[in-house]
């Protein structure tokens, strides 16, 4: 089968289109891949900046959504399933297996390249806002990077979940766009954005790009307000002033979903299901940006580079 090969850390051009063998793994679900997501930690591994360091070479891709072909006895699973699934590694391939606690069946009425987008993204944001945010009825909350796979999921998210009012942070007015069709009350530009909306202000900051932005991101909390830390997609890994913290009664509240949830078996599935009637309600829809043919992963993770890319970058092999 077809297969992307991280096989040198020199970056996402140096990825390479090979066969491989099919994976076959019986106690794993086996699935063809109709579409992989593709996100910031398979960018990072393609330099060996990511956590997860596998030997070289490897299949990167972990997450998918596809057609089961096998499944080991007693999974729920059976040949010809629609599923979504975290691979964790081995998803950019025609074929992929997940373990059956990592695999969910998909309402009819989420597509393919969506339900690729939806797992990590909407799991992630899920843990933010309500396990580690523990968001309330009415609450405010503003989303940084609200163009973005994770950004449009905190919107989502919020909404879903009972926010009184979401704020996107966008860096052009074409993202605004994109942001507002997320489901966004509002949408200000990163440059001064603290001076348009205000300090003391909103009750949640939801946060992946860190950067600059983040002594701002504190102002702009509420007394008891929560800076939600995912990630640092500026680059720059900011520090905190902790006089802040005591001065205004706010918390920074670290997000690390995947250790979290992968050491603790049955968790995702406990958050899939609190957000599966969201997604078959269509509340929960994720947004898809750019989708690539499986010969094209390298153009893919670049796009994911220049922070330009708005939803879910896909491929479909």
């Amino acid at each position: 089968m077809r297969a992307i090969h991280i096989s040198s850390l020199d970056g996402p051009d140096a990825v390479e289109l090979v066969d491989v063998p099919e994976p076959s793994d019986d106690s794993l679900v086996t699935i063809a891949v109709k579409a992989a997501g593709v996100a910031f930690p398979e960018l990072l591994q393609t330099r060996g900046l990511y956590q997860m360091k596998p030997d070289l070479p490897f299949v990167p891709g972990a997450e998918v959504a596809g057609v089961v072909e096998s499944a080991p006895e007693g999974s729920g699973f059976a040949p010809g399933d629609r599923v979504a699934a975290l691979t964790l590694l081995g998803g950019f391939a025609e074929k992929a297996q997940a373990r059956p606690d990592l695999t969910f069946a998909l309402p009819d009425n989420v597509a393919f390249e969506e339900a690729a987008s939806f797992t990590f993204n909407y799991a992630t944001v899920y843990f933010a806002l309500v396990e580690r945010g523990g968001l309330a009825e009415g609450e405010s909350v503003l989303v940084h990077g609200a163009a973005g796979g994770i950004g449009t999921a905190a919107i989502q998210m919020a909404k879903a979940f009972g926010a009184g009012r979401v704020i996107g942070v966008v860096s052009t007015e074409a993202k605004g766009e994109v942001a507002r069709a997320a489901g966004a009350d509002e949408v200000v530009l990163a440059d001064d954005f603290l001076a348009t909306i205000g300090k003391s202000s909103v009750d949640v900051v939801v946060d992946p790009v860190g950067g600059d932005r983040f002594t701002d991101s504190l102002r702009a909390l509420k007394e008891h307000g929560r800076l939600l830390v995912i990630g640092f997609t500026a680059g720059e890994i900011p520090t905190v002033k902790v006089n802040r913290l005591l001065l205004n009664n706010v918390a920074v509240v670290g997000v690390g979903w995947g250790a979290f949830a992968m050491s603790r078996p049955g968790h995702v599935q406990k958050e899939w299901e609190a957000m599966l009637p969201h997604l078959r309600s269509g509340a929960l829809r994720p947004v898809v940006g750019s989708t690539h043919a499986l010969e094209a992963a390298a153009t893919a993770l670049t796009s994911l580079e220049g922070r330009t890319v708005t939803g879910k970058v896909v491929l479909v092999p």
